[in-house]
């Protein structure tokens, strides 16, 4: 998918990039090579590649009318190289994004990249989902958690669910799987107070199969979950 043709699909969904969107992205794309020599961001890399498997794939749920422009807050969690949650942000800039990763190098990238396409309201935090989900801060505080490709669904509600607040969504990007996943993952979501409210398929415009699993909080978390950090993978509710 040339950057053309990433402008094309998007105006066929009433989504007219302007000039400084587009350049944002180009930016984007820029970086993320030269960030991926001195640490391990991406498998893909091909300017093409990274338009439709990253770019165009994180904005899905724009696509699928389940985000738009508003004043909104949103959770990634694991975003990595800020997946799907920026390029949200570049289409959407009146979003207020916070992401939490893991491994700190990832976060500076995330800051440099924030900086240079000069992106207001994103936060940026280093540390486990399960710790930062205690903390008053950050638990209840959110719209929209996204997720892309991050856990199966057993482990990734326990690591989400917490952040929102009564009436918020989990969005879940997945590649396969999802209708297995929920089915296993239908203990959590009883624990967790949550529901599933949509399961999503779609393709992307090359073919491969695409799944968004909307999780919907219906009461307050209990204060146990999350679990302490590693647990929620090592022993899934």
């Amino acid at each position: 998918m040339t950057p053309q043709e990433f402008y094309q699909l998007l105006i066929q969904q009433r989504i007219e990039l302007d000039d400084r969107q587009k350049d944002q992205f180009e930016r984007y794309f820029e970086l993320l090579v030269e960030w991926n020599e001195k640490i391990n961001l991406t498998a893909i890399t091909e300017k093409n590649e990274v338009y439709l498997k990253h770019f165009y794939d994180s904005i899905a749920p724009v696509l699928q009318c389940l985000i738009d422009n508003q004043e909104l807050k949103l959770l990634d969690i694991g975003a990595g190289a800020g997946f799907p949650s920026l390029p949200m942000k570049i289409i959407c800039p009146k979003l207020d994004v916070t992401i939490i990763d893991s491994l700190n190098k990832r976060i500076n990238f995330l800051k440099l990249l924030a900086e240079e396409l000069e992106l207001d309201k994103v936060h940026f935090y280093h540390g486990r989902a399960e710790d930062f989900a205690q903390d008053k801060a950050f638990r209840a505080q959110f719209d929209l958690v996204t997720a892309r490709a991050v856990a199966r669904m057993q482990v990734l509600s326990e690591l989400t669910i917490p952040y929102l607040k009564v009436g918020g969504k989990l969005l879940a990007l997945k590649a396969s799987n999802a209708p297995e996943e929920l089915e296993e993952s239908k203990n959590a979501l009883t624990l967790l107070f949550s529901k599933v409210q949509d399961n999503l398929s779609y393709s992307l415009p090359n073919g491969d199969p695409r799944f968004i699993t909307v999780v919907e909080k219906k009461k307050e978390t209990p204060n146990k979950y999350p679990r302490k950090a590693g647990m929620p993978n090592k022993r899934p509710l």
